[in-house]
């Protein structure tokens, strides 16, 4: 567990609202006002904030005087999760190395049927092994050209095959290639319009694979400073039909938005979070720690946010569906007002 070592103390107690059982033996929560601690999961009603202390062992928290609850026993660990986090373990050190665990290698590990582990697994962690070990592995992309190596050298290090491999395995991800990545989007070509809504001047700019940018209140200049290696053009009649679907979404939010085809740039993380952002009901919203929390990482709650706010597509991909912690609106890069009226629209 030594990737959830610089957690905050927000992020644990967003994990014990979500009752995230993946997190199960990461820490306990003390409660002083009652004189107990639990599991992350605990299906007991959430105590206040104020009353709430966490701890990293059951040790520590019985060392304070508090006693272990006795409706989820969080001072025992399971056989199931002592196996989850032993494969785990063995599924990084592996990936570390450019080699995979095959479902029957963790099987053999965990002592399980294959077929009772998978399903125990992804219970746990909310992703297959095979789909973990992939999810591990582009974010060993992403890390690597962020240390500035080469598309070649980077899939290499994460243990891809090749190129081929990983178009394969992210076909129909959103966002441009990796060896986009590096060279800013020189080269594309992106064709843009201002157009009039109901919730201001709306700028919509899309290349021939979809739409790249849609924004309140900006015009050419902005667009020339999200895209500086674009070649920009104004948009003709080829683009009438793509840009009045994008106005109809801002317009009358509904399913069909989720038809529109985007081409985002974005690395790897900013991927994940955009497409669980596309994953939220329309009329839903979800808080940065619990956005985290679905990806797996809930220690990544700021990193979520950032990468909200390195979204160049409003609506079509719905940072305005994430709220902050107590319920409030929180933020949003077009000012409230816009906000509460699109979730207003989506029957919030």
């Amino acid at each position: 567990m030594k990737h959830l070592q610089n957690i905050t103390d927000d992020d644990r107690w967003q994990i014990a609202l979500a009752k995230d059982r993946r997190f199960d033996g990461a820490f306990v929560t003390g409660v002083h006002s009652t004189g107990i601690y639990c599991r992350p999961s605990c299906p007991a009603r959430a105590p206040l904030r104020k009353n709430v202390r966490f701890y990293a062992t059951s040790v520590q928290a019985e060392q304070v005087g508090l006693r272990p609850c006795k409706r989820c026993s969080p001072n025992t660990q399971s056989a199931e999760e002592a196996c989850v986090l032993a494969a785990i373990a063995a599924i990084r050190a592996a990936g570390e190395q450019g080699a995979a665990m095959t479902l029957e290698a963790l099987s053999d590990l965990t002592g399980y049927t294959p077929t009772h582990f998978q399903r125990l697994f992804k219970r746990t962690v909310g992703l297959s092994p095979a789909a973990f070990a992939k999810a591990l592995r582009e974010e060993r992309v992403r890390a690597a050209l962020g240390q500035g190596l080469s598309v070649t050298e980077a899939l290499s290090k994460a243990g891809y095959g090749g190129s081929e491999q990983f178009y394969t395995e992210t076909k129909g991800r959103l966002g441009m290639k990796p060896v986009d990545w590096s060279r800013g989007g020189a080269g594309k070509r992106v064709h843009w319009a201002v157009l009039p809504t109901s919730l201001g001047a709306m700028l919509v700019a899309a290349t021939d694979k979809g739409v790249c940018c849609l924004a309140f209140g900006e015009g050419e200049p902005e667009l020339r400073a999200r895209f500086p290696k674009a070649e920009l053009f104004a948009a003709g009649e080829d683009f009438r039909a793509l840009f009045a679907q994008v106005v109809e979404a801002v317009e009358q939010p509904g399913p069909g938005s989720a038809a529109i085809p985007l081409d985002v740039k974005g690395t790897a993380f900013q991927q994940r979070v955009w497409e669980e952002l596309r994953r939220i009901p329309s009329g839903e919203t979800r808080s940065y720690g619990e956005l985290a929390a679905a990806l797996g990482n809930p220690k990544a709650s700021r990193a979520v946010g950032g990468a909200n706010g390195a979204n160049h597509v409003a609506v079509l991909i719905p940072c305005h569906r994430v709220i902050a912690a107590d319920g409030t609106l929180g933020g949003y890069a077009y000012g409230l007002q816009i906000k509460a009226e699109l979730l207003k629209r989506e029957g919030r």
